[in-house]
């Protein structure tokens, strides 16, 4: 399973999930938006547009740790992503 991982060193769910993945050995590519700039502008501008985080915006998230799948699917949910 390949996965990117949309977070934050800085955010324990991040790190969790982090963590989850590589139990199952997942191959992961993790953006870090406290560390990369570019990576931020990126995750920003999918926030913005993608209907996944309009609950998120709503209630004053940030919407970390988030998940894209292989096939593109984006997703807030470890759980779908160790199905």
């Amino acid at each position: 399973m390949k996965v990117t991982v949309i977070g934050s060193h800085l955010c324990p769910d991040t790190l969790y999930a982090l963590n989850r993945l590589s139990e199952v050995k997942a191959e992961i590519e993790f953006k870090n938006l406290s560390a990369s700039l570019p990576d931020l502008k990126a995750y920003l501008a999918l926030r913005d547009s993608d209907p996944h985080y309009e609950a998120v915006k709503k209630n004053g998230g940030i919407g970390i740790p988030a998940f894209v799948l292989e096939d593109g699917t984006v997703t807030l949910d470890l759980g779908d992503v160790l199905k």
